[in-house]
Formats: C-alpha cells, sequence, structure tokens
C-alpha cells in the first residue's frame, strides 16, 4: 500500500506530514483513512501532548483529489451504482464520515493542534487546516474555496464564517477567490505569518513550547474555547451546512447525471 502519511513523535510534539506531494497533496480515500489513523494515534498516545499537521512540498493540500483515477479506484462509482434504490443517501452516508466527520473528529481531540499552511490550501485542504486549534501560515500560503464552480455552494466543513466572519466569507464564496496569508491573519484566520523558510521551524518550536504546559489544563482550555462556540451553534451549524452541501450534489446530478457541474479545470483557474 502507498503511504501518503507520516508519523513521528518527538519532545511530546507528535508530527503528522502530508506526504504526497507529487500530486499537490490531494486527497484521495487512503490519504485520508492514513491520516484519520495518524490523528487517532496521537490522541490514544499519553505521551503526546500537541500534534502538529504539516506538508511536503511546494502546496499544503490542493483539496479532494476528483481525477479520472481516484474516482475510479475509490468509492463514488460503487455509490453511484446504489442510486436507483438508495437515491442519494450513498454520497451523503460517505461524505458524512471521511470529510465532515474526520474533520470534526480532529477539531475535537482534546489535545492542542497546529497546521502550518504552506503554498494553496484549496476546498478539502481547508477541512484538514480548520479543525486544527491553531493555524502558522507561509508567506506564500493562499486559501481558497472555489466549490461555487462545482455548483455547491461551499466545502462539507463549513468553517468560512466562523473563520471569516460573514461578509469576507460570502466574498470567499462568491467568487472563488483565493485569501492571501496576510489576509487570513488580519481576519483572525490564521496566528501568525512567516517567511516560507522557517515555516516548519517555526510551528515546531510553538508546539514545543505548548508542550511544556500540563496536559489536562491545555485540555481543558481547549474545552472551554470548543464549548463556548458550541454554545453559539458552530457544531450545530456545521452539520446544517453539510446538508445545504448535499443539496448542492444533489441538483448537481439532477441537472448533469453527476455530482458536480464543471470539472477541475475551471476550478483550478481560479485557485
Amino acid at each position: 500500500m502507498v503511504e501518503y502519511i507520516r508519523y513521528a513523535v518527538e519532545e511530546r510534539v507528535a508530527t503528522i506530514t502530508l506526504d504526497r506531494a507529487d500530486r499537490a497533496n490531494a486527497q484521495n480515500e487512503p490519504f485520508l483513512q492514513q491520516l484519520n489513523e495518524a490523528w487517532e494515534k496521537a490522541a490514544a498516545d499519553e505521551s503526546v501532548r500537541v500534534i502538529l499537521l504539516r506538508a511536503e512540498g511546494k502546496h499544503f493540500s490542493a483539496g479532494h483529489d476528483v481525477s479520472a483515477e481516484a474516482i475510479r479506484d475509490g468509492s463514488f462509482n460503487r455509490i453511484r451504482e446504489t442510486i436507483p434504490e438508495r437515491g442519494l443517501l450513498g454520497i451523503h452516508e460517505w461524505e458524512a464520515k471521511h470529510y465532515l466527520g474526520y474533520s470534526k473528529r480532529w477539531r475535537d481531540i482534546p489535545k492542542p493542534s497546529i497546521a502550518a499552511v504552506q503554498g494553496a490550501c484549496i476546498a478539502g485542504g481547508l477541512l484538514l487546516a480548520w479543525p486544527c486549534d491553531l493555524i502558522i501560515a507561509a508567506d506564500d500560503a493562499r486559501f481558497s474555496d472555489p466549490v461555487v464552480l462545482m455548483g455547491i455552494g461551499g466545502v462539507e466543513y463549513h468553517g468560512h464564517t466562523w473563520e471569516l466572519g460573514p461578509r469576507k466569507a460570502k466574498e470567499m464564496l462568491f467568487t472563488a477567490k483565493p485569501i492571501n496569508a496576510h489576509e487570513a491573519e488580519r481576519r483572525g484566520m490564521v496566528n501568525r505569518v512567516v517567511p516560507r523558510a522557517e515555516l516548519d521551524a517555526e510551528a515546531l518550536a510553538l508546539a514545543r513550547e505548548i508542550a511544556q504546559m500540563h496536559p489536562h489544563a491545555l485540555a481543558m482550555a481547549k474545552r472551554a474555547v470548543n464549548q463556548t462556540l458550541d454554545i453559539m451553534g458552530q457544531s450545530a451549524a456545521l452539520q446544517s451546512c453539510f446538508d445545504i452541501h448535499q443539496l448542492g450534489h444533489a441538483s448537481a446530478y439532477g441537472q448533469t447525471g453527476e455530482f458536480i457541474v464543471a470539472g477541475m479545470d475551471k476550478v483550478k483557474s481560479h485557485s
């Protein structure tokens, strides 16, 4: 089996590395499964106090792998065969587990997590970065969700409004244009911006600094903030927006017989 994810622990920090640089860390089904296994491993290891998510290559992640190869080898062809009997329930169930479900699980792991983001973080890439508690961005990082071009109202994990505020979230979605690292920092989505050459060192130094803190205190601090967000409605909103996303698939299927209305060529031109 091809290994897409690397995992290492040192000085109380678990480092999870996205290692599919030749495909800009696009996420196929084995990639997501391996990534979730790494997160669960870090969650279960009592010696780990902080989780650091980083990526090899020029880009953090180009998002979901919707190449012909990934579709052929993944679950979507099988799901398509179930439509006459089950309607679009199959895609709803699959995305609920692998997209929304994984991202919510990573968000709620009771250990601080840091994403170190460089280059493009497109659509499904946001589902990897946004669940992390802190984001350190290289000065060349850019964040985008061009899924409106595919006939869908945004990716499966709607962090946009929470991360950017409602008006900037709408602009991001309506125009399909990326937000650069400095704008993301001004909006509070990114904690700090550093030169690209210093990204890994800065993120690791922060992880090691936090790892010196008491693990129970860290877990309770994280719970306090996440619980506050949930009281404000974040978890319910994420689920509601996921259901809206599924309506987009239904609309696309009704128009084209496919789960999206446009190919990746159009999306890439806006990323």
